[in-house]
């Protein structure tokens, strides 16, 4: 079976010449460069910002043939060419407000010599540059394109006094750009969304689409979209798993799979409306590449194992405490302002900067007539970074679920096995930080953060027809659920095994689709005195 090649190139040229899939987001390109002249809009990292940029700039520079032979826009797109000067942010010094300048300057020079504007540019300063650069253009227009605008500010999150130079020095560089008649479309990307950069000011001619509905999905893979233009990749994944000819692979199989993914990828939501939802492309990219190299269908953490920690939020990790009670929900109340306009970077809401590095999403609409709006996790993979990255902070050691032989010691162990396995968890929380454990919810919250970042379906305040369970953990072949009771100094132990039994009984928390595999209800009660701090009493409950 030949099908076409799955590409990681930013570079919108490359897929023509390596004969690659390209998710056709022509239309939301054209709409776009046809409504505004001037756009901003941020995405995590790996989402696909820069392709989106480079689309644009071959776009402008280039026109439509050869290279959008085949997709949306090749038959409508009627704009004249323009030069492109285009800026990654990334690609220049994050430690040293000069170095930056000089490199800013010497690209915008480099630019101005390949339009004939030999030694127009005579600063040496970003700002001045550009400026340089208008006045050479004079009535000339051109096309600039700046990716991942907050590098140099995400990256000193734990340095104010450099933060603040690379601020000063990004605001004036965006102060020069506005209103400038040279300008035929400029396109800004970047991480975060804050007001103290000039780009969202009062007054900017910058319009953020970051959560418009209609571009929602412009960044970002549609189910629809995989199905479409992945559908090869699909069909070999089911074919590996059912050991059967491609071609005898059915619709049902395939939306299957495609449920799978949308469990491990999907679940994004970057629109005001909360009307439409994307998978990762880098995820999803990775996942079926697996499937072809592989010849097996593995639910990999791409988020996590390729860089899935994006600097921002361990920078912000480091001087910063990550409240644990987000574990306890799957949703997370944050207020509407902090929310729509975050000041600065280094006093951001946590919850907000979790969204816009990726690791929250929209769970609810953005209403500016309530004062508040909903986030939560997007899907299985980031909760399980998210989980891995807080262990970094939280835990003095490993404690492994897995074994060398590839042993699940949650799916083999007995209770006294497992009582044991929870308790090593607890101990490890680090010594400055035991104090976390001081009620029912932490304690909740600890073992539901490790069992995540180890990639366990677990839920926590599980709802059913009766009640709620503490904790319920999803396996191949096991249903775990614990009831969860906390002595503050190892008072009233039995009384509260007792409740835990008869709230396990009553609710029949684990019930429900149990679909053939064992149950094991456990009812716990950890003794929080600091000789203890451990589960000190069980009893397993049939």
């Amino acid at each position: 079976m030949s099908i076409k090649v799955i590409a990681s190139s930013e570079r919108f040229e490359d897929f023509l010449d390596s004969n690659s899939i390209y998710v056709d987001k022509t239309e939301y390109i054209y709409n776009l460069i046809r409504n505004y002249k001037r756009v901003f809009f941020s995405r995590p990292r790996r989402f696909g910002k820069s392709l989106t940029l480079n689309t644009i700039g071959t776009l402008f520079e280039q026109g439509v043939e050869p290279y959008f032979k085949g997709t949306w826009i090749y038959d409508k797109w009627e704009q004249e060419k323009y030069p492109v000067l285009h800026l990654n942010f990334l690609e220049y010094r994050v430690n040293s407000v000069a170095a930056f300048n000089e490199k800013i300057s010497k690209a915008i020079s480099v630019f101005a010599e390949k339009q004939g504007l030999k030694d127009a540019i005579t600063s040496c300063e970003a700002d001045s540059a550009i400026i340089d650069l208008f006045n050479a253009l004079d009535d000339k227009k051109i096309v600039i394109l700046i990716d991942e605008y907050d590098c140099q500010l995400t990256a000193n999150i734990n340095n104010p006094e450099l933060y603040e130079s690379f601020r000063n020095c990004i605001r004036e560089f965006y102060a020069a750009l506005k209103g400038k008649k040279q300008i035929r479309f400029l396109a800004v990307t970047g991480v975060t969304r804050f007001k103290d950069v000039s780009i969202f000011s009062v007054g900017s001619d910058i319009k953020d689409l970051s959560y418009h509905n209609a571009y929602s999905k412009m960044i970002g893979f549609t189910r629809e979209e995989i199905k479409q233009f992945y559908i090869d990749y699909l069909k070999l994944g089911v074919s590996f798993e059912k050991h059967k000819d491609t071609d005898a692979v059915s619709d049902e199989e395939i939306e299957n799979l495609l449920d799978r993914m949308a469990v491990n990828y999907d679940g994004y939501c970057f629109d005001e409306f909360f009307e439409n939802k994307v998978f990762s492309t880098y995820s999803v990219n990775n996942f079926l590449q697996d499937i072809a190299e592989r010849r097996k269908v593995v639910f990999g953490d791409y988020w996590y194992d390729v860089g899935g920690i994006p600097s921002i939020l361990r920078n912000y990790m480091e001087s910063h405490e990550i409240d644990l009670n987000k574990f306890q929900s799957s949703e997370i109340v944050i207020n509407y302002d902090d929310f729509k306009n975050p000041t600065s970077l280094i006093d951001m809401n946590e919850n907000v900067l979790m969204y816009q590095s990726g690791y929250l999403t929209l769970k609810s609409d953005i209403n500016s007539n309530r004062s508040t709006l909903l986030l939560g996790f997007a899907n299985k993979e980031v909760s399980t970074a998210l989980c891995r990255l807080l262990s970094m902070k939280l835990f003095s050691k490993t404690i492994e679920i897995i074994t060398y032989n590839n042993v699940n010691l949650l799916e083999t162990s007995s209770v006294e096995e497992l009582i044991s396995l929870f308790n090593s968890v607890t101990a490890a929380v680090v010594y400055d930080k035991n104090t976390v454990i001081h009620d029912e919810p932490s304690l909740r919250a600890v073992i539901q953060a490790y069992l995540m970042g180890k990639g366990v379906d677990v839920r926590s305040e599980q709802h059913n027809f009766k009640g709620r369970s503490d904790i319920l953990i999803n396996l191949d072949n096991r249903r775990i659920v614990l009831e969860l009771k906390y002595s503050d100094e190892g008072q009233n132990v039995e009384s509260l095994l007792e409740d835990a039994v008869k709230q396990i009984k009553e609710k029949e928390y684990a019930s429900e689709y149990l679909e053939g595999r064992e149950l094991i209800q456990i009812a716990c009660v950890f003794d929080g005195s600091k000789d203890k701090r451990k589960i000190t009493l069980y009893k397993i409950v049939d």
